[in-house]
């Protein structure tokens, strides 16, 4: 194995580094979990402790009553991401793989103007994006929130995909067209079968990339309730003169546990894809 070639005082400062790391990742959970779990009126005056006596589930129970659309927040929010997902992997895919095997004018210009894109936040664009979605009658729907989302992920997944794709042999491409096979052919059955742990990490990155725009995205595009994500439907929890905090951070832990299991589902291909190349035999 590879920790045994560490010392023992080698081995305990990498595991009080990972314990380190962990703890500054995990600290915002644990807060929001902590404040989910004390009433209201303990919050702004009673002394910070990291255990008390008055911790209860009650706040997991009064945010279905205080924002009775919450599960309708939580299900645009995953339904938004995922086609933002679908659709933008449906563009990736041939992008990347062109970008990695073929040759054409203009190629490193292209991709230079890829990582461009990303530089702009979606704010920048805002109000010229506004402007579009009220020419293609796209406000107040879902699509207002899907295709801003897959414009700005696109370049981000070209980039990841590709840099994954140029680590596949060309030499089993070169074997499929030898036998005749054409390159979609060779690109369906040869390359996307080697390919699966990348294109989970890239969905994945995706993924968490629409999930995060939401919010901007629905409170310029968007003004009907029903159709809300839940970055903008925990502004309800905001009230006239006080904000419900333990409740909001318990809907924002229930709208996150979701997807926290699913990417524990897919655990091992994240890794399998995120450590692929790196060691080379």
């Amino acid at each position: 194995m590879l920790m045994d070639r560490y010392s023992l005082l080698q081995k305990i400062g990498i595991y009080i580094g990972i314990f380190i790391f962990l703890l500054f990742v995990l600290l915002p959970f644990i807060e929001m979990f902590r404040v989910s779990l004390r009433p209201l009126d303990h919050l702004m005056t009673a002394d910070f402790t990291w255990w008390s006596n008055d911790f209860s589930f009650q706040a997991y129970r009064d945010m279905w009553v205080t924002v009775p659309l919450l599960g309708r927040y939580i299900l645009n929010s995953i339904f938004i991401a995922t086609a933002v997902t679908i659709m933008t992997m449906v563009v990736v895919v041939p992008a990347a793989y062109s970008y990695a095997r073929l040759d054409f004018p203009f190629k490193s210009l292209s991709l230079g103007l890829f990582l461009a894109v990303n530089m702009f936040t979606g704010a920048v664009l805002l109000i010229p994006l506004y402007r579009v979605m009220r020419t293609l009658g796209l406000l107040n729907s879902y699509w207002a929130m899907i295709i801003p989302g897959v414009a700005f992920l696109i370049p981000t997944g070209i980039w990841l995909l590709r840099s994954y794709l140029e680590k596949i042999p060309k030499e089993l491409e070169e074997a499929a067209y030898v036998d005749g096979a054409s390159r979609m052919y060779t690109l369906r059955r040869v390359v996307l079968p080697l390919a699966v742990p990348g294109l989970i990490v890239v969905a994945t990155s995706v993924f968490i990339g629409a999930y995060a725009q939401q919010f901007l995205f629905a409170i310029t595009f968007n003004n009907q309730r029903e159709l809300q994500p839940l970055p903008a439907g925990l502004f309800e929890f905001i009230g006239y003169q006080d904000v419900t905090w333990n409740q909001m951070m318990a809907a924002a832990l229930t709208g996150v546990l979701p997807v926290m299991l699913f990417f524990l589902l897919l655990q091992k291909y994240l890794v399998a894809g995120l450590t692929a190349g790196a060691v080379k035999e």
